[in-house]
């Protein structure tokens, strides 16, 4: 094998193993960006389904309230 042979191979398993290394950092890169962004759209709705669990027992609370209210009576 001739030297610029050696000088070939060797470039090209360096440009392989750059290209591997490139491609490892842009999964990564993309695992952590999608992780993020599914933490930023999960975030707002556990808040909102709070809200509406909170607000949909306030509204059960009266709504039983009033049905109580009037099989009672009111004696005010």
């Amino acid at each position: 094998m001739s030297n610029g042979s050696n000088n070939d191979l060797s470039g090209a398993i360096s440009g392989l193993v750059d290209t591997l290394g490139k491609l490892g950092q842009a999964q990564i890169e993309i695992l952590n960006n999608t992780l993020k962004t599914v933490t930023s759209m999960v975030e707002p709705m556990g808040k909102t389904a709070t809200d509406l669990v909170g607000t949909l027992a306030n509204t059960m609370n009266d709504v039983l309230k009033n049905v109580t209210s009037a099989i009672g009576g009111d004696n005010k």
